[in-house]
C-alpha cells in the first residue's frame, strides 16, 4: 500500500536521510479523556487510522464528526540501522491541539497548538537499529478557548465554521542528526545590496566549528563565492551575488537560488549538511503603496481557507496544494490571504516556485472577546503568542510571504479600559515585528484595529450593491476610509454609532481584505444548507456584473493597494467560491480573469 503524502515535508531545509511515518497507525478515541488512567499508553489500541489525515476526514478511514476530547495513536517503528551512531529526531508537522508524546515508555515531548510544527529528540530513548514504540495523545476540547481557526465548536458546521480537525493532520517523520547539527536557517534577502544574509543556528556548539554556504543557480552553477565563517565568531554569513548573476524573485519571474549549507569541524571534516533555497526580493511601503522590488504591485488576492472534501484541513496530495494555486492564478488572482489556518510548508514551497504572493495568518478564532454582546467571555491564553512565534520562525524565509496578520475580525468597543484584546493584539503584533523586520504587519484583519503604528489598515466589506460599496470607499482619498464598526455585523440599533472598534486611520496603506463572497450555486436543491453574502444573484449574468463592478471600484482607486475576494472555493454550506468545494469550475474563467486584468489606478499612478 502506497504511503500517503510521502513527499519531503520541509522543502526549505532538506537532509538526505529521513523516514516518512505516514500510513497505518493504531488509533483509539478517548471520549472521556481518561485514557491515561485506563492504561491506553501501555496497551494496543482498538482501531486503526491513516496518518496524516484526521479522524473526522474520509481519507483517515474513520470519518467521525463527533466531539473527540482526546485521541490516542500508537506505532512501532524500526529506526534504520544505517543511520549509525546519530541522534534521532521525531517530527510532527502539525497535531491539533494539546499533544503529549511517549517513546518506549518515556515522555519525549509536549506541545500546545494545532498549527505549528514540533520535534522530539529521541537521544537516550531510541537509537538507530532500535524499535521505537511511539504513543501520542492529543487533547482537543471544544469548550476551552484555543486557536481553532474555522473549526466549529458546535456539534456540526454552522455559518462560516466548518468540520473540526483533531489529532495528527500533517506528516509525521524521522531524521538522523549528528551531535552537532544544523538547525533551520534564517535567510534574509537584501535587494539593495544584492546579498542574502544567512543566520544558521546549531543544535549545540563548540569552539572550532565552521560553516560553509554556497549559492547556486538552477543549473547548479555557483553564483556566489563560497562563504565560510567560524561559528563562534560570525553571527551571520553574507552571500553576495555578482551583478551579472543577480536575478530577483517576482510574480512574473519567481527565480529561486539553491543554497547548500555545510557544518565542518576544526580539521575540515563534514559534520552535517543540508540544502535550502532563497528568493531575492524586497517588500516596502511608499506612502499608500506596497511595493515589491521597488515596484508598485496591486495585490489581487483571494481568500483561501485550505479545506478539502476528503481531507478537511489536509490536502489529499501534494499535487492538490499546487493545483489550488494554479486555479487561483487561472482566475486572475496573483496571491492569497491564507485565512484562519497556518498552511503546510509544502503549500508555501509551491507558492515560492510559482510566484504567488501570500499573507501569512494565524488561526486565532476559538475564543470570544469581551464585549457588551458576549455572554461567553472565553479569553485567549499564552499559547496564542507562543504558537504565533513558532509559526513566524518556521515560515520566515519563504519569499512568497509578503506580510503577516496574527488576528482576524476581533471586535470590542474601545473604552478607557485596557483589555485582554489590547494586550493580545499588541503582543502578537510586536512578536511579528520582533521576529521579522522585512515585512509589513497588519494587527488585525478587519474590525478591531488597536495598534497605533501598525503598518497596514484594512476593512471587510460584504456590501453587495456596487453603488453603496463605492460610496462607502469614496473617502479614502481624504484619509477617511471605511472602518468596520457595529454596523458590520448588523448589531442591534442601540449599539450602532455608539462605540468605536478601532483607533483612527493614520494614512497607512489600505485595502479591503474581504469583499464579494457572492452567493452562487445553481446546483443547490430546495432545503439544502447553502449561503453566501447578500441576496443570491438571480442569473449568472447578474453574478458577473456584480463581480466586475465590485472589483472595478477597488481597482480604480489610486489609494487602494490591493483587495482580497471571498473566496477561492465553496466550503460545505458556505457556497460563495470561485470554484466548487471539489474544485470544479463554476464560471467562465476568462471572464473572471478579465475583470481583474484592467490596470489598477495605484499602479498607473506610481509608474
Amino acid at each position: 500500500m502506497a504511503i500517503p503524502r510521502a513527499e519531503y515535508p520541509r522543502p526549505q531545509f532538506v537532509r538526505h536521510d529521513w523516514l516518512c511515518l505516514n500510513g497505518q497507525w493504531q488509533f483509539e478515541i478517548d471520549a472521556s479523556d481518561s485514557g491515561l488512567e485506563r492504561g491506553l499508553r501501555e496497551r494496543d489500541l482498538n482501531g486503526t487510522i491513516t496518518v496524516p489525515f484526521c479522524p473526522e476526514s474520509k481519507l483517515s478511514g474513520i470519518k467521525d464528526h463527533n466531539y473527540h476530547n482526546a485521541v490516542w495513536y500508537r506505532r512501532d517503528v524500526i529506526v534504520p540501522r544505517e543511520w549509525g551512531d546519530k541522534r534521532v529526531l521525531l517530527h510532527f508537522q502539525a497535531v491539533d491541539y494539546d499533544t503529549t508524546v511517549w517513546v518506549n515508555g518515556t515522555e519525549v515531548g509536549r506541545h500546545r497548538g494545532g498549527f505549528a510544527s514540533f520535534t522530539c529528540d529521541l537521544h537516550g530513548v531510541a537509537a538507530p537499529g532500535d524499535i521505537a514504540t511511539i504513543v501520542l495523545r492529543a487533547r482537543d476540547s471544544h469548550r476551552q478557548p484555543q486557536a481553532r481557526g474555522k473549526q466549529s465548536r458546535q456539534w456540526g458546521p454552522l455559518g462560516a465554521l466548518y468540520v473540526r480537525t483533531t489529532g495528527i493532520w500533517q506528516t509525521v517523520w524521522m531524521e538522523p542528526i549528528p551531535d552537532y547539527a544544523l538547525r533551520r536557517p534564517r535567510i534574509t534577502p537584501d535587494v539593495a545590496n544584492g546579498v542574502f544574509y544567512l543566520e544558521q543556528p546549531l543544535s549545540r556548539s563548540k569552539s572550532g566549528l565552521r560553516l560553509k554556504a554556497t549559492l547556486s543557480d538552477a543549473q547548479g552553477e555557483v553564483v556566489a563565492a563560497e562563504c565560510r565563517a567560524d561559528v563562534d565568531l560570525a553571527p551571520r554569513l553574507t552571500l553576495a551575488i555578482p551583478d551579472d548573476r543577480l536575478r530577483l524573485w517576482s510574480i512574473e519571474d519567481p527565480h529561486l537560488y539553491d543554497l547548500a549549507i555545510t557544518l565542518l569541524d576544526a580539521d575540515g571534516t563534514v559534520i552535517d549538511q543540508a540544502t535550502s533555497y532563497a528568493g531575492l526580493r524586497s517588500v516596502c511601503i511608499d506612502g499608500k503603496a506596497v511595493k515589491l522590488n521597488g515596484k508598485t504591485v496591486f495585490q489581487r488576492l483571494v481568500l483561501d481557507q485550505g479545506y478539502y472534501p476528503d481531507g478537511i484541513m489536509t490536502a489529499p496530495s501534494d499535487e492538490a496544494l499546487r493545483e489550488d494555486i494554479e486555479l487561483s492564478m487561472a482566475a486572475g488572482f496573483n496571491g492569497a490571504r491564507l485565512h484562519q489556518k497556518v498552511f503546510e510548508e509544502r503549500f508555501l514551497y509551491h507558492a515560492d516556485k510559482l510566484g504567488y504572493i501570500v499573507w501569512g495568518e494565524f488561526g486565532d478564532w476559538g475564543c470570544n472577546w469581551e464585549g457588551p454582546l458576549n455572554a461567553d467571555h472565553q479569553k485567549p491564553n499564552a499559547a496564542y503568542i507562543t504558537e504565533w512565534l513558532e509559526v513566524l520562525a518556521r515560515d520566515y524565509s519563504h519569499p512568497a510571504i509578503i506580510g503577516w496578520c496574527p488576528l482576524n475580525e476581533t471586535w470590542q468597543a474601545i473604552t478607557g479600559d485596557i483589555t485582554v484584546l489590547d494586550d493580545v493584539t499588541h503582543g502578537m503584533y510586536l512578536a511579528a515585528k520582533a521576529a521579522d523586520r522585512t515585512r509589513p504587519v497588519l494587527d488585525a484583519s478587519g474590525y478591531s484595529h488597536r495598534v497605533p503604528d501598525a503598518d497596514i489598515y484594512d476593512s471587510h466589506d460584504y456590501t453587495q450593491d456596487p453603488a453603496a460599496f463605492a460610496k462607502r470607499h469614496a473617502g479614502l482619498a481624504d484619509d477617511k476610509p471605511y472602518v468596520n464598526g457595529p454596523d458590520s455585523w448588523g448589531l442591534p440599533e442601540q449599539f450602532v454609532g455608539t462605540m468605536d472598534w478601532s483607533i483612527p486611520y493614520r494614512s497607512q496603506p489600505y485595502f479591503v481584505s474581504e469583499f464579494g463572497g457572492i452567493w452562487w450555486n445553481p446546483e443547490v436543491k430546495e432545503g439544502e444548507d447553502s449561503w453566501g453574502y447578500g441576496d443570491r444573484p438571480k442569473t449568472i449574468e447578474e453574478f458577473y456584473e456584480r463581480f466586475e463592478r465590485l472589483c472595478a471600484i477597488l481597482l480604480d482607486d489610486q489609494n487602494m493597494f490591493g483587495y482580497c475576494y471571498t473566496q477561492l472555493t465553496d466550503i460545505l454550506q458556505e457556497q460563495n467560491g470561485i470554484y466548487t468545494y471539489d474544485r470544479r469550475v463554476k464560471f467562465d474563467m476568462a471572464r473572471i480573469r478579465a475583470a481583474q486584468q484592467r490596470p489598477a489606478a495605484i499602479e498607473q499612478e506610481q509608474s
